[in-house]
């Protein structure tokens, strides 16, 4: 079955740097691709806040929050998503979750999204 896991998360002082991954697994058949990828971010009693996506297309849309400091990207050979993220800040101190939106080639396309358990990032001031 399809799984998502995301790994990177850490403790870092305000100013460092981080790269979070996700790998999917479970979509190496010919009867499956990914349409995208996206790192989400949640705080304890918040909503899951979107932070990057990015499409098969490599169409990208950040927070604004984000713009400038982080960068998301694709590896399609191993179905790897990366969220490089500099210049942190305390506020970006969150569980970020990976997602990926698989596709399925049948008699009629359907696409399924997926969520990694998550991995903590905080940022000290």
């Amino acid at each position: 079955q399809v799984q998502v896991v995301e790994s990177g998360g850490g403790l870092v002082q305000a100013g460092g740097s981080l790269r979070l991954s996700c790998a999917v697994s479970g979509v190496s058949g010919s009867f499956f691709s990914i349409d995208a990828m996206g790192w989400y971010r949640q705080t304890p009693g918040n909503e899951r806040e979107k932070v990057a996506l990015i499409s098969s297309g490599d169409n990208i849309d950040y927070v604004d929050s984000v713009k400038g400091r982080f960068t998301i990207s694709r590896d399609d050979a191993q179905n790897t998503a990366y969220l490089q993220m500099n210049s942190l800040e305390p506020e970006d101190t969150a569980v970020y979750y990976c997602t990926a939106a698989v596709r399925y080639y049948s008699s009629f396309s359907q696409v399924r999204n997926y969520w990694g358990q998550g991995t903590q990032v905080t940022v000290s001031s």
